[in-house]
């Protein structure tokens, strides 16, 4: 019987046997006295290729944006986000639990604008409004399809950001992705941002790791805090190697994901059964809902499931597909004709 056609996300990657190897001739050493050699030489290299200052491993991108809500925001703060974003639907209410900041949702599909961020922000000279303190980017945009967020619009959102004192935060989990889909460098996207998180375990294939990176002043103090939310690990190197050979080998081959996903969305288009705006499609995420009279999310998937193609249901009548370096061209296509089948019928 043939393994699953596995489209949950881009998470369910298997080390690679060449990045099973870099862990295993990975050099270690004590991450908490900072004396793990590969975790620092992932640490200065993705600095540099983001172009700030200092940079910190976390061991997984939930930590990543909580710590960064933690050194930017008090409790009680008010954090702006696009509609749908990660740190309010996907990290279990982490931002209240931990940080203590409520989240305003603004824009829609994704993104929003520096006059939409200037509406939500809030009077501050009166005292029963929270405070807005922090403004955060998701690029690409996970529940709106991977969507690359403008680079012209973040500029004036950080524009604003710094004008009105704001802190400005990049939900960076897949800046890699977002990079390829624009041509435009890591470090270029990164550039207007306080602090940014980026993820190795999702288009990159490694199997655990992200990074937050910004000043050296605001990684120390999310050193703190990475300390406190239990992150800090110790030999940590074979993650570190991981993600190294990830940025080195497999950033380049993420336009071969966003090809798959836009082949699968092709085909999904034509389905009667289905609403898909195409213009959505701009890396490896292919959100589709589900037209009246169609079956629900959770019927679909559970069809899926028994023709050995996995995905999510991202709402009652809205499904995920995420292309990743463990599912082929010929795969996509096997997928794709399941799914317009079981639709069709």
């Amino acid at each position: 019987m043939s393994p699953p056609i596995d489209l949950r996300s881009d998470t369910v990657t298997r080390p690679t046997p060449a990045m099973r190897e870099a862990m295993a001739r990975a050099e270690v050493g004590d991450d908490q006295y900072g004396e793990d050699p590969t975790t620092n030489r992932l640490q200065q290299q993705m600095a540099a290729l983001l172009g700030k200052e200092a940079a910190l491993w976390m061991p997984s991108g939930t930590m990543a944006n909580q710590v960064a809500l933690l050194v930017l925001a008090r409790p009680g703060d008010e954090v702006v986000t696009a509609r749908e974003a990660h740190a309010g639907w996907h990290e279990a209410g982490g931002a209240a639990a931990n940080a203590g900041v409520q989240i305003v949702e603004v824009g829609e599909r994704g993104v929003f604008t520096r006059a939409q961020l200037e509406a939500a922000i809030k009077p501050a000279g009166l005292p029963v409004f929270p405070a807005t303190t922090v403004v955060e980017v998701e690029n690409t945009h996970n529940r709106s399809g991977g969507v690359v967020f403008p680079q012209d619009e973040v500029v004036r959102i950080c524009a604003l950001a710094r004008e009105r004192g704001l802190a400005s935060f990049l939900d960076g989990a897949r800046l890699w992705n977002a990079a390829v889909a624009s041509g435009r460098s890591e470090a270029e996207l990164a550039a207007p941002f306080d602090l940014i998180s980026v993820a190795f375990s999702k288009g990159l294939g490694a199997p655990g790791g992200s990074l937050l990176a910004g000043s050296r002043e605001l990684i120390q103090r999310a050193n703190r805090h990475r300390r406190r939310l239990g992150g800090a690990m110790r030999q940590v190197g074979i993650f570190a190697a991981a993600a190294l050979h990830g940025v080195l080998h497999h950033r380049a081959r993420l336009a071969e994901d966003h090809a798959n996903a836009r082949r699968l969305a092709e085909r999904l288009a034509g389905c009667a059964a289905v609403q898909l705006d195409l213009a959505s499609v701009q890396t490896n995420i292919v959100v589709f809902h589900l037209q009246p009279g169609a079956p629900d999310a959770a019927a679909v998937v559970a069809s899926a499931r028994a023709k050995g193609v996995l995905l999510n249901a991202f709402g009652a009548r809205t499904v995920r597909a995420v292309t990743h370096l463990d599912v082929s061209a010929a795969q996509c296509d096997e997928a794709a004709a399941h799914l317009t089948s079981l639709l069709a019928a």
